[in-house]
Formats: C-alpha cells, sequence, structure tokens
C-alpha cells in the first residue's frame, strides 16, 4: 500500500455496525461487561477507547511500528516516554530540541534524577563520547528545531544497538509521510500531532509509535497509570487531519522550495536553514533518509530589531507559535518556543535574537515571497 493510500485505508476505516465510512466519537467513560472481566475489548476510556484506538492502529500503520499510542499532548507524550526510564537513569539528547522539550527535562525530569547531556547528535562521535555507564537512551530529533540540523538515523540506530541503548526520534518536522524513522532502526518514533499530523491549528495532541511488543506492554502500562490520554473528539480530528497529510506536505514543500530560494539570495538574510537546500550541511544525510525536505525554514537577519520590523509588516505570515498548519505562522524563537533556553546557551547553540522561524502553508507561494520581501525591505 503506498504512502497515500495508507493514510486513508490504514489502521481501522469505518464502523461494521452502521457503515459509517468513518469511525465515530466514541464519547463514553465506560463499558458495559458481560461478566466479570468479559468485556469487548474496551472496559474503561482511560484504559481504551474505540475512537482513540482507530487513531492509534492509523499512526502504527503509517509509521511502520508494531504500536500507537494517542497522548493528551507532545509534550505529555514525551514525558511518558521518559517515564520508562528510573532515578539515576541518563539520556542523550539533540542540543537544540524544541524548548518545551529542553525544560520538561531539565527543570521537571531532574527533580527525579533522570540525567540528560545534551550533544550534537549530527555528529556520531559526539553522541558516542557521551555515553556513560548509566546511559539508556539517544533521544533526537531530526530536523532539529528550529535550527533544522539532520542527524543520520542509520548511524545512530548502529551505535544504539551496539551499546543496548533506546533509539527515541521525534519525528514532527518531517512528519511519516516524508520520514520513517523505525525502517532506519529506531525503537520509539514521536510526534507532536498538534503540527502537521493535525494540520489546522484545532488539535493539541501527542502520538508514539514502538517497534516492539515488549515496548507497547510497557508504555500502555505507563499511559493507563498516569493517565495522560487524548480525548475521543481530538482522535476524530486527527484522523481526519492524517487523511489529507499526503497532499498537504507535498504543497507545502513546493511553496517552501521556493521560498528558501527566494531567501538564500536576499542581502538582507545573513543565513538560511532549510535542509531542501544543497549547501545544507545535513543535506545529504537526509536526502538518503526521507523523501521530501518539509516545510520548516529559519532564517537569520542580524539583529532582534531586525526581526520585530519584519514581525511588524507581513500580513500572510501569522505570528502565533506552533507550526505545521495550513496557513504559514512565523516567530522568533529566541523569545517564543525556545525562551525557556537560558540566553548564553541558545547563543552557543546558534539559536539568535535574529533568527526567524516559520512554518510555510498553503497560500499561493508567490503571495508569501511578497509578504517576506515587505517584511526584509531595508
Amino acid at each position: 500500500m503506498r504512502k497515500k493510500t495508507q493514510l486513508i485505508h490504514g489502521g481501522i476505516t469505518g464502523d461494521e455496525q452502521t457503515g459509517a465510512v468513518n469511525v465515530p466519537i466514541y464519547q463514553v467513560s465506560t463499558y458495559k461487561q458481560d461478566a466479570v472481566g468479559k468485556h469487548k475489548g474496551f472496559e474503561y476510556s482511560r484504559t481504551g477507547n474505540p475512537t482513540r484506538h482507530a487513531l492509534e492502529e492509523l499512526i502504527k500503520d503509517v509509521e511502520g511500528g508494531e504500536r500507537g499510542f494517542a497522548f493528551g499532548s507532545g509534550m505529555a507524550a514525551i514525558t511518558s516516554i521518559f517515564m520508562m526510564f528510573s532515578a539515576n537513569d541518563h539520556v542523550i539528547m539533540t542540543d537544540d530540541v524544541y524548548g518545551g522539550t529542553y525544560r520538561v527535562v531539565s527543570k521537571v525530569l531532574n527533580r527525579f534524577n533522570i540525567e540528560v547531556t545534551f550533544v550534537d547528535t549530527s555528529s556520531v562521535d559526539e553522541i558516542e563520547k557521551a555515553i556513560k555507564p548509566n546511559t539508556k537512551a539517544i533521544y533526537i530529533e531530526t530536523p532539529t528545531n528550529p535550527l533544522l540540523k539532520i542527524t543520520d538515523l542509520k548511524a545512530v540506530s548502529t551505535l544504539a544497538k551496539q551499546r543496548n541503548l533506546l533509539f527515541i526520534v521525534d519525528n514532527t518536522f518531517s512528519t511519516p509521510y516524508w520520514q520513517n524513522p523505525i525502517k532506519f532502526g529506531a525503537d520509539i518514533v514521536l510526534h507532536s500531532a498538534t503540527k502537521y499530523l493535525g494540520g489546522h491549528s484545532d488539535v493539541v495532541a501527542g502520538l508514539v509509535v514502538v517497534n516492539s511488543e515488549e515496548l507497547g506492554n510497557e508504555l500502555h502500562f505507563i499511559q493507563n497509570s498516569a493517565g495522560g490520554i487524548l480525548g475521543p473528539q481530538d482522535a476524530y480530528l486527527l484522523i481526519r487531519g492524517i487523511k489529507t497529510l499526503g497532499i498537504r506536505m507535498e504543497e507545502i514543500e513546493a511553496n517552501s522550495i521556493k521560498i528558501a530560494n527566494y531567501l538564500d539570495e536576499h542581502s538582507g538574510v545573513s543565513k538560511v536553514f532549510y535542509p531542501g537546500l544543497p549547501d545544507h550541511p545535513g543535506f545529504d544525510v537526509h536526502t538518503n533518509q526521507a523523501t521530501g525536505y518539509g516545510g520548516m525554514i529559519s532564517f537569520d537577519v542580524g539583529s532582534a530589531e531586525k526581526a520585530d520590523e519584519v514581525l511588524d509588516r507581513v500580513k500572510y505570515f501569522t505570528l502565533a507559535e506552533s507550526l505545521g498548519a495550513v496557513e504559514s505562522l512565523i516567530s522568533v524563537p529566541a523569545k517564543m518556543t525556545h525562551a525557556s533556553i537560558p540566553k548564553e546557551r541558545r547563543e552557543e547553540l546558534g539559536i539568535t535574537d535574529g533568527l526567524i522561524r516559520i512554518s510555510v502553508g498553503l497560500e499561493d507561494a508567490e503571495d508569501l515571497i511578497e509578504d517576506l520581501e515587505a517584511g526584509l525591505k531595508s
């Protein structure tokens, strides 16, 4: 089954009892049992709900894993994955991760003595140097947020297996339409499904796919115990969003390539970060492990003042946190998505005050370029 077909026909489709072509919204908390412990597969909606189950089966099929899970947010998904670890365990993590991820591991999970070391995971050597006797996992984003750095999935997977480590991949930016990390050896793949998978700025959710029944049983135990589940209404919206993921990603990428090339030639832009540009440091690696380059572009205009000018002048790019929607969004990571990272750390990473991140949408590319031109005008 090819990808666009799988997005529509994967998982559980329709409703056998009524013939409905869509999975119904099962707005229910509990289920009748024929006898104690004898039920039709569902007993309590924290443990399992038919609408959520349909979504979990769909993302499992689309990512090519063994079992899928739907959480109330991307952060709930990440936190639940980290609950698989114990006090004094150590995790190696990509250095320029999403600010919310940095915040939860550095200010919340550290209270439980879960140790994290941030490294440039585009270098396998740097990852290997960071491995300690108590290291349990390697956690990466590729492409990263917001610098679009690329990590070699196959190379890191090989290292993880050699050292008996879990390999966890945040696949939010690429989506399962362009990239399937389990195919390259990842053990766990996660998404902020709020972004491209939902695609319409109307749902907050997190999705996880694991590559084994053992990991599936462990994560389900945590999901059921901690209760960070996705409700049936939002699960329904996500199923609907995933059905159009393929055509949205293709159109978004077509727009993004035009805009990246425009920015790359603009005198007011000092640097462009987009994995689809041939001079991007990770271009070859990304091309070998993904079938597309996505819709996220970051570019540096030199100063916070200039960035503010751009934000004030654009009209089609909406100033907002988040990404991956049908409308184009614009943000300044240093002040918004990555504000929770200390300034000195941001500067070390290259997340400058003049760095602008855009999430390209489905508007006409020429309108978006004209909008940026107005914003960048001296």
